[in-house]
Parts: structure tokens; C-alpha cells; sequence
């Protein structure tokens, strides 16, 4: 798993990308944004768009479990030789 965190300014933005053995893989993404009022802590942005891109990703990743559930579950079951 990869993270990227770019700041701009009173923004965070942040892609956690998941690589999986079959070359496929997901990404999630999570924004955070400083409200003017607040005290400037960029790790605090940082800490909230990372778990809105992680919850993103994990999220994605619940539903590629439940499809692949889902396409074993009806396959029929391998028959044994004894």
C-alpha cells in the first residue's frame, strides 16, 4: 500500500493506493480542508484525509470482497475422487 499526501495551501488531499498480486489494484481518496477559524496544524488535515482516503479505500475493497464472494459462492463446488 502507497500513500500520497499533497498540501496546497489550507487543503489536503491524499490517494492510498492498494496493490494487489494479480496486478490489479484500488484506490482510495480523501480530502480534508482547513477551516480559516482553526489553528494552521497541517498534521491534523494530514491525520483526516488520510482515514477519508483509507475509509475510501476499504469501503471499495468491501465490495470487491462481496462480488468475489459472491461469484464463488455460485460456482459449484469441485467434485472429489475417492
Amino acid at each position: 500500500m502507497q500513500i500520497y499526501l499533497n498540501e496546497n495551501g489550507d487543503d489536503t488531499y491524499v490517494r492510498a493506493v492498494l496493490a494487489t498480486r494479480d496486478g490489479t489494484g484500488l484506490t482510495g481518496t480523501g480530502r480534508a480542508r482547513r477551516n480559516p477559524a482553526d489553528p494552521s496544524v497541517s498534521e491534523i488535515g494530514d491525520e483526516l484525509a488520510v482515514s477519508r482516503a483509507l475509509a475510501d479505500l476499504a469501503d471499495k475493497l468491501a465490495v470487491v470482497a462481496q462480488h468475489d464472494i459472491t461469484e464463488f459462492a455460485s460456482s459449484p463446488a469441485p467434485s472429489r475422487s475417492w
